[in-house]
């Protein structure tokens, strides 16, 4: 169980500090609780599955946003066993620490990795300027597919991000271009391309990263034009409606895939990813492997006319 629990999670609490007591008792040797720690065990077993079998889309959101919960380069060191070589700079401006990158191999394939990054503590969500890119991390983004694209490798991104910087510093050097430039060659791209939410999923921010043959969420993530807080200040003036918000968005995983705007979800371990960070690993490279194998088989001209009216056919409304 993790250190930190959400508001929803504080059931939890109680028999975690029960359990843990328990088993003090028991260590001690002087009485005999096991009967009373499998109790408390089962009786954990079964809250959990009460809370997280019946998640509203707000605490799925928050689950996104859980301080422990693994990040972008968490997962490419473990899904590539440490092969994993990381490139740096756009060649233009500077090196966006917010967006990573570089080849790793999994499964004796190389591939492009590529994600935005946050901090685990508050130097390096300093560092990392909390998982927004600039410009130029969407710059260095497009620099890495043309690399991966000329050395024929698949590409595959990692989503976790509040959204692409807003400063003036990024308007002056063209937010919205390099955002709609990376849309426009994704989109064009004659390899594989995989992109993977593993958290926030906000607005251009991911986007600009998201293009691809197979868009996939974990199941405790989000994928929205905007967040419920942002929403609910709008409409309401105020962020008490945010659950609210959250709900009328549809931008849980459940909801992307009934309305064919992902391609499918990754299940997560009960509790979150951040509960079990080693099977969620498994989990994700499995599916990159499952889906790199399927695309592999098409042509570069069918991948991209496959990938083109997959996104072009979204929205579109056909009155019967």
């Amino acid at each position: 169980m993790g250190t930190t629990l959400m508001d929803f999670e504080k059931p939890l609490e109680e028999l975690h500090d029960q359990l843990t007591k328990a088993k003090q008792i028991q260590e001690k040797g002087k009485v005999n609780v096991q009967a009373a720690i499998k109790d408390l065990e089962e009786k954990i077993a079964k809250t959990k599955l009460e809370i997280y079998s019946k998640l509203t889309p707000w605490q799925r959101v928050q689950l996104s946003r859980h301080p422990e919960r693994p990040y972008t380069l968490d997962y490419i060191q473990a899904i590539t066993n440490g092969s994993f070589i990381e490139l740096y700079g756009d060649r233009q401006v500077k090196d966006d620490k917010a967006m990573v990158g570089g080849f790793g191999d999994i499964n004796g394939q190389t591939v492009m990795f590529v994600g935005q990054q946050k901090g685990n503590n508050t130097k390096q969500r300093q560092y990392r300027n909390f998982g927004m890119p600039n410009p130029e991390g969407y710059r260095k983004a497009l620099r890495l597919f043309k690399l991966a694209e000329k050395f024929n490798k698949p590409i595959v991104t990692l989503i976790d991000t509040p959204g692409a910087y807003p400063g003036l510093e990024a308007e002056e050097r063209g937010q919205g271009e390099a955002i709609a430039r990376n849309l426009y060659e994704m989109s064009i791209l004659k390899v594989p391309v995989i992109c993977i939410i593993i958290g926030e999923g906000a607005s251009g921010g991911a986007l600009g990263i998201g293009i691809g043959d197979r868009v996939l969420m974990l199941e405790n993530t989000w994928y929205s034009v905007i967040s419920p807080e942002s929403c609910s200040s709008i409409l309401w003036r105020n962020w008490n409606n945010k659950e609210r918000a959250a709900e009328a968005l549809k931008l849980t995983a459940t909801d992307m895939n009934g309305l064919h705007l992902v391609d499918g979800i990754v299940k997560e371990p009960l509790g979150g990813a951040h509960a079990n960070p080693a099977e969620v690993f498994e989990t994700v490279k499995n599916e990159i492997i499952k889906h790199l194998t399927e695309l592999n088989k098409l042509t570069p001209e069918e991948r991209v006319n496959q990938r083109i009216d997959k996104f072009c056919s979204m929205g579109v409304y056909k009155n019967d």
